[in-house]
């Protein structure tokens, strides 16, 4: 495995998405554990997008403005959702010291939808993976399950650390209601400028 293929993928998944907007938040409102399991979803969120891309769904996207453009503002739609719920739902993004804790599954859920809903991941996986398998390689289909194996561990290891960063500091919030809410609307403002972004991409 290249170091080209390490770094390019540490970039990828270190720069600041959804996903890792989805993990600091709920580090921040519903503790370490919490976080970990929302990483987890957003990291089998990338499931989806690999097997379109191994059984050519992929290539539909790529060439069909349309399935793309469906796919893609159906994302939008979801990180506007997200962005009115944020704001809406004030247990969404709080803390508090003894709240109970989400559910895992609804963690998992929100944080696949995240990620099933990026057709930029999609994009990803067709004009990454294939430069990182050599022409004629004739277990093309096992070096691209394995080079997607450590995409997929290296977004669960980055993500699981911005939530868990995010927790270490939710006790100082538990006092401050006004800092709360501010960082409320930031989420709700990241949420919403996400959903710009890949609108006008």
């Amino acid at each position: 495995m290249s170091i080209a293929f390490l770094l390019t993928t540490l970039v990828v998944v270190v720069t600041p998405g959804t996903g890792a907007v989805y993990t600091l938040a709920t580090g921040l409102s519903h503790g370490r554990r919490a976080s970990v399991v929302a990483a987890l979803g957003c990291t089998l969120g990338v499931v989806p997008h690999l097997v379109a891309t191994i059984s050519g769904l992929a290539a539909l996207l790529h060439t069909s403005a349309v399935a793309y453009e469906v796919v893609k503002y159906l994302g939008v739609g979801y990180l506007l959702y997200m962005a009115w719920a944020t704001l809406r739902d004030k247990e969404a993004l709080a803390v508090e010291g003894e709240a109970e804790p989400r559910s895992a599954a609804r963690l998992i859920a929100s944080g696949v939808l995240i990620n099933l809903l990026n057709p930029k991941l999609t994009m990803f996986f067709v004009a990454f993976l294939p430069q990182f398998v050599p022409v004629g390689e004739p277990d093309s289909l096992g070096v691209m399950l394995r080079l997607s194996a450590v995409f997929m561990a290296l977004t669960f290891v980055v993500f699981a650390a911005y939530g868990m960063c995010a927790a270490a500091v939710r006790n100082r919030v538990l006092a401050r209601p006004k800092v709360m809410t501010g960082i409320r609307w930031v989420f709700a403002a990241c949420f919403a400028g996400l959903s710009a972004g890949l609108a006008v991409t």
